[in-house]
């Protein structure tokens, strides 16, 4: 790939940095200053704004707060439904074909130019703090603290511009270690000029660890158990069937849901070790707090589960699965909240726009899933909620969106040109109207996941959207399995349940939806399909 070559800044914000540099800032520079909050693997309906049934019983009055405050986004999406990828995407604004990071083991294109070196050049301060997941170093960044690889829940090690290299060991917590290292970024900037800063949790991706204040919070709640949780994809191909990632087969005893002991009902990702691998990082306090507050949880099944049914272990699987989910999501909320206070705190809210979003979507138990990956609602849809200073707050918007959109919002607020390579819009225009459509907003959205390899069998895929109906095309780059379509009316079949590609009603629209992600493909320059 060429690098690209971006344009010059505008005028007016170069005589802004001309006056910063020569000492006679009078005016100092009033751009809006960017707080991007992500989380991993943060399911929509987990964020009691959303109101789904799970977050009725869990709720999140801090990020509800930030949605009060803000527009909540209905139809927000990921253009690669994986963690590696999204973030190569955040960080360029380019699809995954386009930046080379298309798989969580490849590498992204290192001649592409990050976001955050734009930013940083047209004079703002930047910042990551958390998880960063891909092997480049971080680039364009006054200062960084990122954790090692997925980083770890207790006691996680972080890197910075000044450590060498190396990963030093932090006691706590990770959400509230991140949470803290984010506002001494801001606490001890430069107060004349704008800021971007990146807060990237690491929570609540798996195995799910909470707070050791909140492993037993949901002990005492029963959740719902999603009406798809017993699909049996009956109108869906042979990923859906093959896939790895159901509660029931695919969720490990051990690994996933702290049941040390169970030597008789050992899932292939489990191993005598995996209760050490999740307390490696522990003091032995806290190991024995952690091994005391499990074991106490543990007790009931340990007596009682030769005695249950197949579907009584799966319900048990699930509650397990959900509880420890929800609680981790407990302490991100606790941190929204902070970060929150110190805006309010240092008056920077009218002058600062917030967004909270996640790399992408989670499945809690619909299709009977965890993990993301596919096309399907759950995981491509990921949720977002922005505060703009100057919109009225407390609203709600289903303009399509896309993580595309986040690189050229950023660049639209410093008033730096957006790349022609880039494809994503600024969601400026959508904030602006409080969440309504603004003229000539797009009816369309490509997605495309590439990581058959990875460990949940999921075939590769790409993908139309509009706003109605979805065509998925799936394919196989071994060749062993025929590539097919799989079509859905998402009025009529919201769930996605009935893949609709051979009812002949809808012939019409699945040609028009085929043409469309024909031309697609060769608007953007996808090769692989």
């Amino acid at each position: 790939m060429k690098k690209t070559v971006f344009p010059l800044m505008s005028v007016a914000v170069v005589a802004a940095l001309a006056s910063c540099a020569d000492g006679k800032d009078t005016t100092k520079d009033k751009r809006m200053n960017i707080v991007y909050i992500m989380t991993d693997d943060h399911a929509f309906q987990a964020i009691s704004a959303y109101g789904d049934q799970l977050s009725k019983l869990a709720p999140t009055p801090n990020l509800d707060r930030l949605a009060k405050m803000g527009v909540l986004f209905q139809r927000a999406y990921v253009e690669n439904s994986l963690s590696t990828p999204s973030r190569a995407c955040l960080m360029t604004g380019l699809y995954s074909h386009q930046n080379g990071q298309t798989m969580l083991s490849n590498q992204i294109d290192s001649t592409v130019t990050f976001i955050p070196e734009l930013m940083h050049q047209a004079g703002y301060q930047t910042a990551v703090i958390g998880k960063w997941h891909m092997l480049c170093e971080p680039r364009g960044f006054d200062t960084y603290r990122v954790l090692w690889d997925q980083g770890e829940y207790y006691n996680p090690t972080f890197r910075t511009e000044n450590t060498n290299g190396e990963y030093v060991r932090e006691e706590g917590y990770a959400t509230h270690l991140i949470t803290q290292h984010a506002i001494d970024f801001m606490e001890q900037r430069d107060k004349d000029k704008p800021f971007l800063l990146y807060v990237h949790h690491k929570a609540p991706h798996r195995p799910w660890l909470p707070e050791f204040k909140y492993v037993d919070l949901y002990d005492n709640v029963e959740f719902p158990m999603p009406d798809t949780f017993y699909d049996d994809y009956a109108t869906r191909g042979a990923a859906a069937h093959d896939q790895r990632m159901t509660i029931d087969k695919d969720m490990s005893m051990i690994y996933d849901l702290k049941l040390y002991g169970m030597q008789d009902y050992l899932h292939y990702y489990d191993t005598e070790d995996m209760v050490g691998y999740q307390m490696g990082s522990m003091n032995p306090d806290e190991k024995e707090k952690w091994l005391a507050a499990y074991e106490k949880r543990n007790k009931d099944f340990m007596e009682n589960y030769k005695n249950w049914s197949h579907d009584e272990i799966v319900k048990w699987k699930y509650q397990r699965y959900v509880r420890d989910y929800l609680a981790v999501i407990k302490s991100v909320d606790d941190s929204v909240g902070e970060i929150l206070d110190y805006l309010e705190a240092n008056n920077l809210v009218d002058n600062t726009m917030i967004v909270y979003a996640s790399d992408q979507g989670f499945y809690m138990g619909e299709h009977g899933w965890f993990d993301k990956r596919f096309m399907y609602e759950q995981s491509f849809r990921t949720p977002l909620i922005i505060h703009y200073p100057g919109n009225k707050g407390g609203t709600e918007s289903k303009a399509l969106v896309q993580n595309l959109d986040f690189g050229p919002t950023f660049l639209d607020l410093a008033g730096v040109e957006q790349p022609s390579n880039m494809y994503g819009q600024s969601i400026v225009p959508v904030l602006q109207k409080d969440g309504a459509e603004p003229e000539g907003w797009r009816d369309m959205l490509y997605y495309h996941f590439y990581d058959h390899t990875a460990e949940h069998n999921v075939m590769r895929h790409d993908g139309v959207f509009g706003n109605r109906y979805k065509l998925i095309h799936f394919y196989d780059e071994t060749g062993k399995v025929p590539s097919y379509e799989e079509f859905y009316d998402l009025e009529k079949d919201p769930k996605e349940l009935n893949n609709v590609i051979d009812n002949p009603d809808y012939k019409p629209l699945i040609d028009e939806y085929k043409k469309l992600l024909e031309d697609k493909r060769k608007q953007i320059g996808v090769t692989e399909y």
